[in-house]
């Protein structure tokens, strides 16, 4: 590993492994970093391994999944730099960057930094949602992936969005038992999404796909509930039951395992650290990082790619991966403006077309309101600190009017896990209680470390 790089990537998912292949066309010195012990992020996760020892595995993920293996492969063949198990936890200003490997931490410096992070599963803390046997659909499709688990026993999934239909799919092909899917998508949503159709036609695909996913549950004799509400996990040691109610009628299966899933949102956590300018997106709920048609932030020298600027799906941030190293090989001086506005071209028009379909599917698969708040103040919202939304509540009644009050008074966001788990939450109920948007709440600052670090580690550092 040299002292200094040219580019420097966080993240090898399909934003992050696309720029360093586009990088090192150039020749500007690439290195990338990821916590996975392989290359190919979340959406690709563990395709090599995937592919080689467990081909029954690979072949029912789909060509979605095996879209990933030519982009590994050209990356891992391009003899890029590149290390696995490495967790970032802090960046200084001086454009230094330390991570933990192997039970070091080590720094290394750079001219230019991609944040390709990608996105999180949003949390959905409904009662009863710390029970084992509750778990985001997306997690489980990431264990499906990695180690060709799928759960055993009756399985429920509830919630709403495309990656809910395509865990169900996957675990079908995968002979699971599933009694039901709970959709939290409203009748109302087809409706406001319909103006959004002709365009989305544009990249019918997505659509066809859908209506594909959807016909094979259905004649697997999956039940599905349209318009749920008020579900809960019920158990005394472990999930036992899953309640709802589905037009006026109260409802229960008994299950093993709950999977539940409202969306994704971008993770935010490195661009909040490094002061990056963020914005409230309305109709999905989230914050995101600001950027320019190449990717950079307001932070001179830091550019996001993918899904860690904005949720747009996997073929998107592919392309968006090769825009952002096409503009550090020009800010670089590697290449002329010509070049890289000549060789973007290809690049934008593939994100146009896939971009066709985001407004239908954003108007379609809104977050919830009536779940993003959880309707029981006992629900445990941020779990590494085992604060309540009822104590959040009552927090906000005593004068905690935004994130940042609200980390002092309840704790919540100095856990573990950084908020990653709770911020969004946090907000959501914190404005609900004062009559504001989440946006006039705000959100958590970042903080070093954005991971856990012990002091062994710092005194075995390697800088």
């Amino acid at each position: 590993m040299k002292e200094i790089y040219d580019l420097l990537i966080i993240g090898a998912g399909p934003a992050g492994l696309a720029a360093a292949i586009e990088a090192a066309k150039h020749k500007i010195s690439v290195l990338v970093l990821d916590e996975q012990s392989e290359a190919g992020g979340q959406i690709y996760r563990s395709i090599r391994t995937t592919q080689s020892l467990r081909p029954e595995t690979y072949a029912l993920l789909g060509p979605d999944y095996q879209h990933g293996e030519n982009l590994e492969k050209t990356f891992r063949e391009a003899g890029i730099e590149f290390l696995a198990g490495a967790s970032v936890w802090q960046v200084e200003p001086d454009r230094a960057l330390h991570f933990l490997r192997n039970g070091k931490s080590q720094k290394v410096s750079y001219r230019r930094l991609l944040v390709a992070t990608g996105a999180l599963e949003r949390p959905v803390p409904i009662p009863g949602w710390t029970l084992p046997g509750v778990m985001g659909a997306a997690a489980a499709d990431v264990l499906l992936k990695s180690s060709g688990a799928v759960p055993s026993g009756k399985v429920v999934l509830a919630g709403s969005g495309p990656l809910l239909w395509l865990a169900a799919s996957r675990l079908v092909s995968a002979e699971v038992e599933i009694l039901a899917v709970l959709e939290s998508t409203k009748y109302a949503y087809y409706l406001q999404a319909l103006p959004y159709l002709p365009q989305a036609l544009r990249a019918a695909e997505y659509l066809l796909k859908g209506l594909r996913l959807k016909r094979q549950i259905r004649r697997a004799g999956i039940p599905v509930f349209s318009g749920i509400r008020q579900l809960r996990a019920e158990g005394a040691q472990k999930l036992e039951a899953v309640h709802f109610d589905h037009r006026g009628q109260s409802k229960i299966f008994e299950v093993e395992t709950l999977l539940i899933h409202e969306g994704i949102v971008p993770n935010t956590q490195l661009t909040r650290l490094l002061g990056c300018e963020h914005r409230w997106y309305e109709r999905q709920r989230y914050w995101h990082p600001l950027l320019d048609e190449w990717g950079n932030s307001s932070v001179d020298g830091v550019a996001v790619a993918g899904d860690g600027g904005i949720v747009a799906g996997a073929l998107i941030a592919e392309a968006s991966g090769h825009l952002s190293a096409l503009e550090a090989a020009f800010q670089l001086g590697a290449i002329s403006k010509d070049h890289r506005d000549k060789a973007a071209k290809t690049y934008r028009k593939i994100i146009r077309h896939h971009q066709a379909v985001r407004p239908f599917l954003e108007q379609l698969f809104p977050p919830n309101p009536e779940i993003l708040v959880p309707p029981v103040d006992s629900t445990l919202v941020c779990r590494c600190e085992e604060v309540t939304a009822g104590q959040i509540i009552k927090a906000v009644e005593l004068g905690a009017h935004d994130l940042s009050q609200l980390k002092a008074f309840t704790r919540c966001g100095m856990g573990p896990c950084q908020g990653r788990m709770c911020a969004l939450t946090v907000a959501e109920i914190a404005a609900k209680t004062q009559g504001k948007s989440p946006k006039e709440v705000g959100s958590f600052r970042g903080r070093p470390p954005l991971k856990p670090i012990t002091l062994g580690q710092l005194a075995n550092s390697t800088e």
